[in-house]
């Protein structure tokens, strides 16, 4: 068996507290739209989906299909805005830079699956000075966004790590599920948009409430692979 480890993480959710800006930013969009208010409980749902896929299932079922990409882009909009004003903050969680820092020193391979656009993950990446440690970077733009495979898959392809010897972590049912239809391990964290039980439902091998708990189940994962689940 390859020694070579792969560790593929979420973004939003998972590494950086976006909740707030998530829901601001949703909101903005309806808002513009002429459709009211939108409740967190319903936004914290569609987060990790391609963003046109995520406003589809948020608009009502009487809304014009053909306004969904405007839908879409009045939230794009919304997020340029809120970059540009002072005070505006997507923060890590407290541990996050140090377990990243920590696998990449101990010789993990690094990479991302995200729904958020490549623009987006640059931004947050730069700002934090991350991009230094991941080996691949999966977004939306490549294709297919989750629960479909195709990013932990180019992940894999990307830097020849074989499924055995990948683990995706991630705060939503729908990393579970991705990470469930390419074979490999799914490590949830419960600090993000999605309940415990949401992310069970959604396959996790384990679900951890801090930093030092994933850690854990990470040096389990490198040492004995799949049957540590």
């Amino acid at each position: 068996m390859s020694e070579l480890k792969l560790a593929v993480f979420d973004v939003d959710g998972t590494l950086v507290d976006s909740r707030e800006v998530i829901h601001r930013a949703m909101t903005r969009a309806f808002d513009r739209a002429g459709l009211g208010e939108i409740s967190y409980d319903k936004v914290r749902m569609i987060v990790g989906l391609e963003l046109t896929e995520a406003v589809l299932r948020l608009a009502p079922a009487d809304y014009p299909a053909e306004r969904i990409p405007e839908l879409a882009n009045f939230y794009k909009q919304a997020f340029v805005e809120m970059r540009a004003q002072d005070g505006f903050s997507e923060p890590l969680y407290d541990g996050a830079r140090e377990t990243v820092e920590r696998l990449a020193d101990e010789g993990w391979l690094l990479g991302v699956a995200t729904g958020k656009a490549r623009r987006g993950l640059d931004i947050v990446f730069e700002h934090h000075g991350l991009h230094k440690h991941f080996q691949t970077l999966q977004t939306v733009d490549g294709g297919a966004g989750k629960p479909d495979p195709r990013m932990v898959l180019d992940a894999m392809r990307e830097t020849g790590v074989d499924a055995s010897r990948t683990v995706m972590i991630g705060d939503t049912s729908w990393d579970m599920l991705m990470a469930r239809a390419a074979n490999t391990h799914a490590l949830g964290v419960s600090w993000g948009f999605h309940t415990t039980d949401e992310i069970a439902e959604g396959g996790a091998h384990s679900i951890h409430d801090e930093f030092d708990h994933l850690n854990a189940a990470l040096d389990a994962f490198a040492e004995h692979g799949d049957s540590a689940a």
